[in-house]
């Protein structure tokens, strides 16, 4: 056997393009349009360059203070990290070690099987039924672990908190992890349930609701026992605490709640604007929940359309895979932003 048979060989994570493009609509990667607040401006402001010379505070003490006070739980039941994407590396190693398949659906968040192959864990993708949605029964099967996103991605769909409480009362032998990214554009946070359910893991992100994907900064919320095992694995196998920097601009974010809040209203005003004009040109989609909207035309390619729109300065996201070929994902941006695309659509289909 050579030494290239000895390497591991595994299908990774696509991201959304990043193109440097000037006077660019970029509506593909679900980025928030809007700045992060004054607060977060005086963070940066104020912070004491001398303290990059040190590590890290390795606990982020007054971070994990701010969030717990906010989801009114203890520090004890706050993990953050260098992004959501890593403590979900963090969460697929340490929770999803039995011998059944780890149950997430088909259409969902992509990275989910690529941990599952880093990692070597048994998956088994769940079907969404005709109309993109989570059958609770299916995930009432053996397994070593639930995932979903709730809102879901890239179709936006929300499940409610009673089906999440269901799930867990049928699944107490499994931990049962809720990737809340999207969230807070119109669903129902399971926070409230970690209380009653320690085996229930919720994952949030500063990246999308408080407009902060430049600093990579990701939050676990569950029981004291499940977040301490996250810490164990963490700092055996990645050692390296939330920047400084990214520690006071998080701790400033919580600070500046409502205003993130304002700027969410607008997004959420902006994405059901999009919707009904979409809809008036014959587009179908689901009923979003999140800060992007999952759109078809049934008499226009998906994959031509992407292209068009791409000619005009307007990135939107195009997913080549089985399902879903005919459908874009379409981030929310500023109202201006989406009347633009709005009108350059409308152009494209009378052409």
């Amino acid at each position: 056997m050579s030494w290239q048979d000895k390497l591991r060989n595994v299908q990774p994570y696509e991201a959304g393009e990043q193109p440097q493009i000037k006077n660019l609509i970029k509506l593909n990667t679900n980025e928030n349009p809007y700045d992060p607040g004054e607060k977060v401006k005086q963070a940066i402001l104020n912070f004491d360059s001398s303290h990059l010379a040190l590590y890290p505070r390795p606990d982020a003490d007054a971070l994990r203070q701010a969030l717990a006070d906010y989801h009114h739980l203890d520090t004890r039941q706050v993990f953050v990290g260098n992004g959501s994407d890593e403590v979900l590396a963090l969460i697929f190693l340490t929770c999803f070690n039995g011998q059944e398949p780890v149950l997430f659906p088909d259409i969902s968040y992509s990275f989910y099987p690529v941990y599952c192959e880093l990692y070597q864990i048994a998956y088994k993708k769940i079907p969404l039924n005709q109309d993109f949605e989570i059958n609770k029964a299916d995930y009432i099967q053996p397994n070593s672990g639930i995932i979903f996103p709730n809102p879901n991605a890239p179709t936006g769909l929300c499940v409610s908190l009673d089906m999440i409480e269901d799930l867990l009362k049928h699944n107490q032998d499994s931990i049962v992890v809720i990737d809340e990214a999207y969230i807070d554009f119109g669903g129902q946070s399971a926070v409230p349930l970690i209380q009653k359910y320690p085996n229930l893991l919720i994952t949030q992100t500063f990246s999308k609701y408080r407009s902060l994907a430049g600093i990579r900064l990701g939050v676990a919320l569950g029981s004291q026992e499940v977040i301490a095992k996250l810490y164990d694995v963490k700092n055996s196998f990645n050692s390296y605490p939330v920047d400084s920097l990214a520690q006071a601009i998080g701790v400033a974010s919580m600070e500046d709640s409502d205003y993130i809040q304002q700027n969410a209203q607008k997004i959420i005003e902006t994405r059901e604007y999009t919707k009904s004009e979409l809809k008036k040109l014959g587009f179908v989609m689901p009923d979003s929940k999140a800060n992007f909207i999952f759109v078809k035309h049934p008499q226009y390619d998906a994959q031509k359309l992407f292209l068009q729109l791409r000619e005009k300065g307007i990135l939107v996201r195009y997913f080549h895979q089985p399902r879903i070929e005919q459908y874009l994902r379409i981030t929310i941006g500023t109202m201006e932003q989406m009347k633009i695309l709005v009108h350059e659509i409308e152009n494209i289909l009378k052409a």
